[in-house]
């Protein structure tokens, strides 16, 4: 963040949502008035690549912690790692991973395993929207499984891996993970972090970033005044966000309630 607070000129700098050590890929930043849109983007969905192993647990569900234990993966057939992972798609119950950052009486789950405590969180409902095996290699001692993931925000890629090589009696972890979309946002229209030191950037402007992630709702001048009076339009066409613009600005997020389409932030003339 630092990087990013020099290269754009300002402290108020936010992303929507870190990545682990291990992953590369796609990290959306917001600054100045953009961080307000970065809880929505942060909501959205993900797709991530990953390389899963199977044959070794370890502490961490990745690559970077102890193993664990091992075991002979030669008699696991492509079809039941296909049936393990399909199972996976949908709407189900997941367990994070013992050293993600969810906070258990306070403190960070990783926090407490690195202090020696037994840590085991309470499964949680994730979507699990699409989950392709790309590619199976067997190796001398293990299998790797390539697999692209279209997951809800909350949803571990290395609890993935560990349920797969739990069902399977071998024990599995992450190799590597790389996000490759969050929401609207892709790595074609991504810089590197070199790219960013260097200055050779350009920013969007908070009304396109407003189009991508939201349905727009493109606003009357008497709409406009009617917002800027602090009074509520006539409702979205359903239930969802949406942006209200008008030219090339940004005027206010609006959702329904009470039959009348309300503000839930005012951008005014931002862009």
């Amino acid at each position: 963040m630092a990087i990013a607070r020099r290269a754009l000129g300002t402290r108020k700098v936010g992303h929507a949502g870190t990545l682990d050590p291990m992953a590369t890929g796609i990290l959306v930043l917001g600054f100045n008035n953009g961080t307000r849109l970065l809880q929505y983007i942060t909501d959205g969905d993900k797709t991530y690549v990953a390389t899963v192993v199977l044959g070794a647990a370890t502490v961490t569900d990745d690559v970077e912690g102890e193993v664990i234990s091992r075991a002979d993966v030669s008699a696991i057939t492509d079809a039941q790692i296909e049936n393990e992972l399909v199972k996976m798609r949908g709407t189900i119950l997941q367990r994070p991973s013992s050293v993600s950052a969810v906070k258990v009486d306070g403190a960070r789950a990783y926090d407490r395993v690195r202090a020696g405590e037994k840590v085991e969180l309470a499964a949680r409902e994730v979507t699990i929207s699409a989950l392709d095996i790309k590619t199976i290699r067997r190796l001398s001692d293990a299998i790797e499984v390539d697999i692209e993931v279209t997951c809800s925000a909350g949803t571990y890629i290395r609890a993935i891996a560990r349920d797969c090589g739990d069902a399977l009696g071998v024990g599995g972890h992450l190799n590597s993970l790389r996000r490759t979309r969050v929401g609207g946002f892709n790595l074609d229209s991504s810089i590197s972090l070199t790219a960013l030191k260097a200055g050779d950037f350009s920013t969007l402007p908070i009304v396109d970033v407003a189009r991508t992630t939201f349905t727009a709702r493109e606003l009357a001048l008497e709409e406009v005044n009617e917002l800027s009076f602090g009074r509520a339009l006539s409702a979205n066409p359903d239930g969802a966000i949406y942006a209200a613009i008008s030219g090339e600005s940004l005027i206010a997020l609006l959702c329904n309630k009470d039959g009348l389409a309300k503000p839930i932030a005012v951008f005014a003339a931002a862009n």
